[in-house]
């Protein structure tokens, strides 16, 4: 590695909205972030699917039941 052109590796704090905390390294001293692990509804639990006419339903629905085939 060439010396002194690579930037400055420091411990960092990522702050989220919710207010989690996480602490890492990085170039960056502070990060500033608006969902992470603990509030985003995906990694909660809350997360809500609601598919009324399932995607595969509407897919055949629109292309019919072909079969692909290629040799």
């Amino acid at each position: 590695m060439k010396a002194d052109i690579h930037p400055k590796y420091v411990d960092a704090v990522i702050r989220c909205a919710c207010g989690h905390e996480v602490k890492t390294r990085s170039t960056v001293k502070e990060m500033h972030v608006n969902t992470c692990a603990a509030c985003h509804p995906f990694f909660t639990g809350q997360a809500k699917y609601i598919d009324t006419e399932g995607r595969v339903e509407r897919f055949r629905k629109r292309y019919g039941a072909r079969t692909a085939t290629a040799k």
